[in-house]
This record gives structure tokens, C-alpha cells and sequence, in this order.
């Protein structure tokens, strides 16, 4: 199957995904409140960050290994191995700290924390050994089976009554069922099943001793302001930022797409020795890492307020945090490229010092500003680290291989969005003049389609690049 096939399949069950995970989300905020929605948001982030300590970079060893082609069966049940370890050890802390968890969450909610938490490492792993086996389209797919079973179970629940522990049950459910077909899928396409010697341990080991931090600089990404909110503000204006991210979290969705579409191909091809090979893919990755997230910024900035109303009335006051929100997911979406790229010339170590940076500015900015400007603060803070974290790789990347940056395809972009803008403004502007009557979500779906069709009709007409991507990429 074709790159850009397999780029836009992934993209497409994720951002399936992504709506589904929206409706369910919007139920939560208008049955739950901002209060309700703020305190399972908490139980997220925790899972999050201990996440982190359940996989220590295995995951990503894990695919790199498995794309390299050898001994693949043997690496996944080291890495599975490995992180069973690490999740009975995190498992007992929590369960022995059970009071301090349950007085920061505001629930009592440790034992869901513990099956959540085994739930998302064993689809993590799952996940880890599909893109290692180049079938990435297909992990893509399993995403809005997850979350459509689980949306469909949080909302039944919320509407019989069961709160919270309906979404915790949701969440299980979901997660567990694309783990056991992925574990299907996965060892059906081994070749044959060898058990791993001390060697395979240490290689996953030595990749994920940097690696980690990848995952870490994600969960840093998404939830440092999240969880250090916890501390300043309301359950209520946690679950109005929370409410602004899942908004922004549609608009990256097609760069990490990208990113894990092309990774195993980078990886065959660095393992080869093949850099400019590498480096042409790493150009097509930045020239498309900001076909959604441009306009999304544009349109996001103009229809802010209405995006964010669908959540019930209360959550509009989110609506700076939004665009400054959007502004960051920009930025990560070219930043991720470079440290994806680092990953698969196995280059893990400067992936490890960029996102280092990262991490600690996040977490410094986060803590200095939150204090004083709220949930205004936390976005900026995340942007801001982010934009530090964009310069470090392209620094050391460009060290490493020879590559140009797109900039004539990236300003079609920013071209095609601004027209769109125009459109899009045009008609919020002749609704509130004429005093136009309307549901809504109605309205703002007709906005958005309006846009979306104005952008994409534009950047064909101008852009003989995406012209050539589209047709070399339809069905033959």
C-alpha cells in the first residue's frame, strides 16, 4: 500500500475516532458539568503520567526493533515482559498511596486508576508491535473501535445514572477490546514465534533508555498543564481547558498520522543506510504537517466561542485559550516530525535532549505562570516550550542529514487559509448582522463545511505539489 494511502487511512480512523471521543465528551460536559468533566480528565492525566512509568520507552523499541525485520516475535515478548514488570511495581504504589490519590483526584477512584492504567499498556503494546510490523493503517483502525465502544458505553451509563464510574467502565471496556484483536492480528503475521534471549532484552533496553522520554514528552505535551491546574483552579475551569484541548486535538491529528505512517519506512531505510532517501520523506512530512493545522488555526481563531458553546454555555470563556491552544498543536506538528525522524535514524539519544528541554520548560512555565493568568497561562506555557523545543531539532537534524524546508508549499497553505478565512468570517458576519436564527451547532457545522470546501478547492487550484500528492495516492 502506498505512503500517503496508508497516511490517510490512519488519519481517517483517528479522526473518526476523534469525533466519536468529541460526542461522548460533549455528553460528559452537558450531563456532568465543567465540575464532572474536569475530575475524569484528572483520572486521565494520572494515567498518563503513570503510563509513562509502565513503559519507559518500550514501546517505541518495540516498533523500532520489529522494523528492522529480525527476530521480530522475540523483541515483542521482551518488551511485553519488560513492561508487565514495571506495571505491577507502579500498580502496588498506587494501591499503597490510595488516599493521597483519592484526595488529589477529589474521587475515590485508585482502583479504577490501576485497571485503567493495565487496560492502555496492554493496547499501547499491541499498537507498539502493529506499526513495527508496517501495519499502521490497521492500528489506525482499531482507534475508532476503541473509542466508539467506549463512547457508546459512557453515554448509556451517564443516561441510567451511573456517573463516573459508568465513563471508568467505558474507558475499560474499550481499551481492552482492540487489545485482544490486536494481539490476534499481531501473532497471526509472525513468522513463526521464538522465545527472546538475554539480547533481545538489552536491545530493547538500549533503545528505550532514550526513548522514554518520547512518551514522556507527549503525556508533557497534553497533560503538565492539565495536572498542575489541578492545583490552582476549579475542577470547573479544568474541565473548560480540557473542553478548548479535545478541540485542538482534531487538528494534529493528520501530522502524527504522518509521523507513524512514515517511521517504519524512515527506519528500513536508515537500517539500509539510504539518508537522502530519508531525508526525502522527511520533506514530505513537513510539507504536509500543516495541511490541517493552518487552516484549523484560522478557523478555530473565528469560530472559537461557537466550537466551544456545543459543550453547554459556560465553556465559550474558553475561547482565547482555544486559539492559543491551536497555535501550540501547530508547532508540535512540525516539531514532531524532526524527533521522529531522529528516532528512526537511531539517533533516540538528541530525540532525548530535545524533548529533555522540552519537559523541563513546560513543567518550569507551567508552574510560573499558572499561578497568576489561569488557563490562559497554561496554554501559552505550552506553547512557548514547545516553540524552544522546534528550534533545538531542526538544529540537530539538519547536523545529522541534508534536507530543505518546504516553505513555498507551506505559504500555498497559509494562502489557501486565509481565503478561507475570509469566507468563513463573511458568513459569522452576515449571521449576526441579519440576526439569521439557528441552532447552533447547525450553524457551525455549515461554517466549518463552508470553510473546509473554500481551503482544500483553493490549495488545488494553486498548489501543483498537493495536486500530484492526491493524484498519485487515489485507488489505481
Amino acid at each position: 500500500m502506498r505512503l500517503g494511502q496508508t497516511s490517510i487511512i490512519h488519519f481517517a480512523s483517528r479522526f473518526s475516532s476523534s469525533v466519536l471521543g468529541f460526542v461522548a465528551t460533549v455528553f460528559i460536559g452537558r450531563i456532568l458539568g465543567s465540575d464532572g468533566l474536569g475530575t475524569y480528565y484528572l483520572v486521565l492525566s494520572m494515567i498518563a503520567w503513570l503510563g509513562i512509568l509502565t513503559k519507559m520507552g518500550v514501546p517505541g523499541a518495540i516498533t523500532k526493533r520489529i522494523s528492522e525485520g529480525e527476530s521480530q516475535s522475540a523483541y515483542a515478548i521482551a518488551g511485553v515482559s519488560i513492561s508487565t514488570i514495571l506495571f505491577v511495581a507502579v500498580a502496588m504504589c498506587v494501591l499503597l498511596f490510595r488516599e493521597s490519590v483519592n484526595s488529589y483526584i477529589g474521587y475515590p477512584a485508585t482502583e479504577f486508576v490501576v485497571l485503567l492504567l493495565f487496560v492502555n499498556l496492554g493496547q499501547s503494546l499491541v499498537n507498539a508491535v502493529l506499526k513495527g510490523q508496517n501495519l499502521v493503517h490497521v492500528s489506525g483502525i482499531f482507534s475508532p473501535i476503541r473509542t466508539g465502544t467506549r463512547s457508546i458505553i459512557q453515554i448509556s451509563t451517564l443516561f441510567v445514572g451511573f456517573g463516573l464510574v459508568g465513563l471508568f467502565a467505558g474507558y475499560t471496556l474499550g481499551y481492552a477490546l482492540v487489545a485482544v484483536l490486536g494481539t490476534w492480528i499481531v501473532v497471526r503475521n509472525f513468522d513463526r514465534i521464538s522465545l527472546p534471549r538475554r539480547s533481545h532484552f538489552e536491545s530493547i533496553i538500549s533503545y528505550a533508555k532514550f526513548s522514554w522520554i518520547g512518551s514522556l514528552r507527549s503525556r508533557a505535551f497534553n497533560w503538565v498543564d492539565v495536572s498542575i491546574l489541578g492545583f490552582f483552579v476549579s475542577s470547573s475551569l479544568v474541565g473548560i481547558y480540557t473542553a478548548a484541548w479535545n478541540v485542538a486535538v482534531f487538528l494534529i491529528l493528520f501530522g502524527g498520522s504522518l509521523s507513524q505512517t512514515l517511521f517504519p519506512e524512515m527506519s528500513s531505510l536508515s537500517a539500509d543506510e539510504d539518508r537522502e532517501a530519508v531525508a526525502d520523506l522527511f520533506e514530505t512530512a513537513l510539507a504536509f504537517a500543516g495541511l490541517i493545522l493552518i487552516p484549523g488555526l484560522v478557523g478555530g481563531t473565528i469560530l472559537g466561542e461557537r466550537l466551544l458553546r456545543v459543550y453547554g454555555e459556560e465553556f465559550s470563556r474558553g475561547a482565547v485559550v482555544l486559539s492559543v491552544l491551536i497555535v501550540a498543536t501547530l508547532i508540535q506538528g512540525y516539531q514532531r516530525q524532526f524527533t521522529n525522524t531522529l528516532n528512526a535514524i537511531d539517533r533516540p539519544d538528541l530525540s532525548f535532549r530535545i524533548n529533555a528541554v522540552f519537559i523541563l520548560g513546560n513543567v518550569v512555565l507551567n508552574l510560573s505562570i499558572i499561578p497568576h493568568f489561569g488557563v490562559i497561562g497554561a496554554a501559552t506555557a505550552t506553547a512557548a516550550s514547545v516553540a524552544v523545543s522546534l528550534g533545538m531539532a531542526y538544529a540537530m537534524l539538519s547536523s545529522l542529514i541534508t534536507f530543505s524546508i518546504p516553505i513555498e508549499e507551506i505559504a500555498k497553505q497559509w494562502m489557501a487559509a486565509a481565503i478561507m478565512g475570509l469566507f468563513v468570517y463573511a458568513g459569522v458576519w452576515m449571521e449576526s448582522t441579519y440576526s439569521i436564527v439557528g441552532i447552533n451547532i447547525v450553524i457551525l457545522f455549515a461554517l466549518v463545511g463552508i470553510g473546509a470546501t473554500v481551503y482544500f478547492t483553493t490549495l488545488l487550484a494553486i498548489s501543483r505539489r498537493f495536486r500530484k500528492t492526491i493524484a498519485d495516492n487515489l485507488p489505481a
